[in-house]
Parts: structure tokens; sequence; C-alpha cells
């Protein structure tokens, strides 16, 4: 199969599998893209617009492509990767299984539970929208984008290689990492940035003056909550399915948190001043790196 067209079955058609469908098509990596959704109108707009080739009826239709790739919301992917292992564990030809969630170690687990799973590829695309559904679609979502990959106990190099070249083909950059590791870093970085979002345009909804916090919002609130515009039931799940690494994250901003409030409190300038320095340089060293990326 090695640099030949391959049949993509997708299975949960969303922004994400909408896009990856889309981008696999454009790129010649998918000679024909299938799609199966517990919900028909998704799979009826996928066809529509044409996002997708063929609409499956049931999952074992979808299991007749060469990669089948798990796009529903993190905590329904570990059951459904259970359901698929089950259905493929005596299928010699069956398809390379992989997914796109954003929390790998509840996947691992479910994977590794009767032994070694390895023609599953565990992996995360390191990109996204705060808009949902196939009609948001976007077949550039992600060029110039990461892709995680969390290779399991035994996994097979040639599956590997496959979902390697699937990331590629659409302008991913893929990179691997143990899921313990994968876990914890977008804990830190993507994880608890949403829960404080969510959490901060809920406080201010709640407040008996939210009319005119809205009103006079400004440039940094609408930046700064733009993803808590995103599908509330994808991130319960990723919250619910990452809690013990989203846990120690949420403690150790609270702690960052309680130290500056110590500041103001006590008109500490200088602590507050060093506090915003440090961040800054970090930001636009951040900021700088990812701009070279990009370029390159």
């Amino acid at each position: 199969m090695a640099d030949q067209p391959c049949s993509v079955a997708i299975l949960g058609l969303g922004m994400i599998g909408g896009s990856l469908a889309l981008a696999l098509k454009a790129s010649g990596f998918a000679r024909r893209v299938l799609a199966w959704d517990r919900d028909p109108q998704a799979l009826a707009t996928g066809l529509d617009a044409g996002v997708i080739d063929e609409a499956c009826a049931d999952l074992d239709a979808a299991l007749a492509a060469d990669i089948a790739v798990v796009a529903v919301p993190n905590v329904a992917a570990a059951g459904l990767l259970e359901d698929l292992l089950a259905r493929t564990a005596h299928a010699h030809d069956g398809p390379v299984l992989t997914d796109v969630a954003s929390v790998k170690g509840n996947l691992a687990a479910v994977a590794t539970a009767g032994g070694p799973a390895p023609r599953y590829v565990p992996g995360h695309p390191i990109a996204g929208s705060e808009r949902s559904g196939v009609a948001a679609a976007n077949p550039g979502l992600f060029a110039r984008h990461r892709v995680i990959l969390t290779p399991l106990p035994a996994q097979d190099a040639d599956a590997l290689a496959l979902v390697t070249r699937l990331w590629e083909s659409v302008g991913a950059e893929v990179l691997c990492m143990a899921v313990a590791e994968h876990d914890a870093v977008l804990a830190a970085t993507s994880h608890l940035p949403h829960v404080l979002a969510y959490c901060l345009v809920d406080d201010l909804a709640a407040s008996p003056r939210r009319d005119d916090l809205f009103r006079f919002a400004a440039g940094g609130f609408r930046d700064f909550t733009r993803i808590a515009s995103s599908d509330p039931v994808m991130w319960r799940d990723v919250a619910l399915a990452n809690r013990e690494a989203l846990l120690e994250a949420v403690d150790e901003f609270s702690a960052r948190l309680a130290l500056l409030r110590e500041a103001i409190a006590a008109g500490d300038g200088a602590r507050l001043e060093a506090t915003f320095s440090a961040a800054k340089a970090a930001r636009d060293a951040f900021a700088e790196r990812e701009a070279r990326r990009r370029q390159s």
C-alpha cells in the first residue's frame, strides 16, 4: 500500500472528520472517502457538499476501508474504539485504525486491555476551530500544523508508517510522543486554556452587571474567550477523559494566580512587572518560533 491511494473511513463526520476527508481527497491520498455517523443528517450534509463519497449505514461497511479514523468526542471514542477492535480482532486484512482525540490515555487503556493492538495508531492533530459540524469542514485545517502520534507497545511499523503518510499528505508535521507526556502537555497548553475561557465567560454571564460587562468588553476579552465558543460536549468529554492531568494543571495555575493576587493586594508593582515581563518574553519567543516554523 506504500504510496498508493487508499480508501479512508471517517467515523464521526464533524468539523475535524470532515476537514480530514476534504484534505485527503485534495491531496490524492484517498481514492475514496467513506463515512459513518450516528446522525444521518451529518452524512447527508457530507454527501451533498462532496465532503465524502459514500455514507455507510453501519460500522462493518466502513471497516471495508484501508484506514478507519475515529473522529467522535473523546469519551465516545473510547467505546467506539473498543467496538472496532472487537470487530477486527480476527481480521487479517482489516483496516489500520487511528483517531483524532485530544486525550490519549483512556484510548490507550482500551486498546491494550485485551493485549497488544498493533494496527491501532493513536493520533492527535493540534488543529481545530471553535466552529463545529461537517458544514464547517476546512481542507486547509491541518496544513503546517503538528500531529502527535503516540505509538503503543508492539506497534505495527507498517501501520505507523501509513498513518504518518496520511497526515503528511495533508501538510501536517508528524511527531511521536509517549501517551502520558502527551496528555500532560495538552492538559496545560490546550485543555486548561479552554477551561479558563469557559469559566471567565460563565462568571461574567452570571454577574448582575453582565449587560455592561459584555457591552464594553474589548479585543482582549474577545481574543481570550474565542475558544469558549467551542463545542461544549466535546470539551466536557476532554475534561473528563484527561481528568488527572487537567486537575494538576488547574492546581498549578491556581497557585500561580494566588501569588499574583498577593502581589496586587500588597501593591507590589515590582513583582507584577517581573511576572508580566517574564510572561511576555516567553510568549514572544513562542510566537517567533511558530512564525519561523510556518515559513519553513
